[in-house]
């Protein structure tokens, strides 16, 4: 089984944008390129886990969503980096689409997208990590066994300053090169 990184999409990987909406607002970190490709040449799957609720609401299409997620490949690919899979939750309790109102258990903090993940691409949760700018990330990493880090980018610097009860990553840092150069230390 192999060891993973999974990533949170906005606010760790790409600039927080509220809800991405057009590809004029995919905005990467100058040093998101760089941070995956290291992961990928230590031998880490990487996979992007994001909640996607605004296709629920009705403020985004889900098949942008899929067109985002081409473009965020195809920029990796050009600096020598790779996403293995991109797993997104597109529902919500209270959404105005029909068919994605629901509580479910793939939006984070739910594990179901890690879990779902990790049966596809047979990654070892307990050997793997979780990367986030937000408590809901941390605490589906800790669902699964995996070792977590909040970044401070995006929403991270607030949610930092707002624990949620019981919730705990393993280090806060303060970007994803940050956090890769954490996960490279680890035994």
């Amino acid at each position: 089984m192999t060891r993973a990184v999974f990533l949170d999409r906005d606010g760790t990987l790409v600039e927080e944008a509220g809800y991405l909406d057009r590809l004029d607002r995919l905005v990467f970190f100058p040093y998101s390129v760089d941070a995956v490709r290291v992961l990928n040449q230590a031998g880490f799957a990487v996979v992007i886990v994001t909640n996607q609720a605004g296709i629920a609401r009705g403020i985004v299409r889900e098949s942008f969503v899929a067109e985002a997620h081409r473009a965020i490949a195809e920029k990796l690919a050009a600096g020598g980096a790779r996403i293995d899979a991109f797993y997104y939750c597109p529902h919500y309790p209270t959404g105005v689409v029909e068919q994605y109102r629901r509580a479910c258990d793939c939006r984070k903090p739910q594990p179901g997208l890690l879990h779902r993940a990790a049966a596809d691409l047979a990654i070892d949760l307990a050997r793997s990590f979780v990367v986030g700018d937000r408590w809901h990330d941390i605490a589906a990493g800790r669902a699964v066994g995996a070792r977590t880090v909040l970044v401070r980018t995006g929403l991270g610097r607030s949610d930092e300053s707002a624990p949620e009860p019981g919730t705990t990553a393993d280090v806060i840092v303060d970007t994803l090169a940050d956090a890769s150069a954490w996960i490279l230390d680890q035994p």
